[in-house]
């Protein structure tokens, strides 16, 4: 399910780049957050049973953190290089792999998951922006806060109800604080293809972590996370003729081979959550 989403959301950002012209980086991230969170709050229409007053709270928390990771990411990708911004990311998955694993487990998959992601995304070839980097960072700490709360909200709420809250949240926040820039280049066909995206990025991806998180360890989903940059890879190569050098065919085999001996040794009982009423 992870692998799933990953692939989706590499997918939906090769889309996306057709768009970035047109409407900027943070048009696309507002269209894609802002459809969203209408179609789960029209398709799931969660109820009120399946939250009590704290579990409400923390599925609103994740709303806001979904939408400071896509904004922040982006902001990021308009001053630095995509590798650069990948390779500092991933500081907020591969911390929680870290500080969240057990034996030699801890550091091995992380380990070796950083050696292949450096390998992949190749930092140093590129100038360095320092509110890049910072926006980066940021966007980092967004995403081990991410997998904390989004497999909190599994494992307390039923069903995917928990991102019928957080995603219409993070829609909300992201047309409060880049509305009034992206909203005046829109045009009806661009509306469209952003239900598309909609559902490309944000919806299928996030159920499917959210399913993910329930099945695995946060140490193990922190780790297989260093896949994305490996899918990114492969999905430019197929979609956008973007042809990997040797450092970036060593890299997937680094972080593949992370991403394996995380999830054999990252499994955990599946809660079952308490609907209240």
């Amino acid at each position: 399910m992870a692998m799933a989403s990953m692939l989706c959301v590499q997918t939906g950002l090769a889309v996306a780049i057709g768009l970035i012209d047109d409407i900027g980086v943070e048009g696309a991230a507002w269209l894609r957050l802002a459809w969203a969170g209408l179609l789960f709050l029209v398709l799931v229409r969660p109820r009120a049973t399946a939250f009590t007053k704290r579990t409400f709270a923390v599925c609103v928390l994740l709303g806001v953190v979904t939408a400071a990771i896509t904004l922040l990411f982006m902001a990021a990708v308009a001053r630095i290089p995509l590798g650069t911004a990948s390779a500092l990311e991933f500081l907020g998955p591969l911390g929680v792999a870290v500080a969240h694993g057990k034996g030699c487990h801890r550091v091995v998959w992380p380990g070796l998951a950083a050696v292949g992601v450096v390998l992949l995304t190749q930092p140093w070839a590129g100038a360095v922006d320092p509110i890049g980097v910072a926006y980066a960072l940021a966007a980092a700490v967004c995403w081990a806060s991410y997998i904390l709360l989004t497999q909190r909200v599994g494992d307390e709420v039923a069903g995917i109800n928990g991102l019928a809250v957080s995603m219409p949240v993070a829609g909300l926040l992201a047309t409060v604080v880049v509305g009034p820039l992206v909203l005046p280049r829109m045009t009806p066909e661009i509306l469209l293809i952003g239900i598309g995206l909609g559902i490309l990025l944000p919806m299928v991806p996030f159920a499917l972590e959210m399913m993910a998180l329930r099945r695995l360890t946060t140490a193990a989903f922190g780790t297989l996370m260093a896949l994305e940059p490996a899918f990114a890879l492969l999905v430019g190569l197929v979609m956008l003729q973007q042809v990997p050098g040797p450092f970036g065919v060593v890299g997937i085999c680094f972080v593949v081979a992370a991403g394996i001996g995380a999830a054999r040794t990252g499994a955990r009982a599946t809660p079952v959550p308490v609907e209240v009423g």
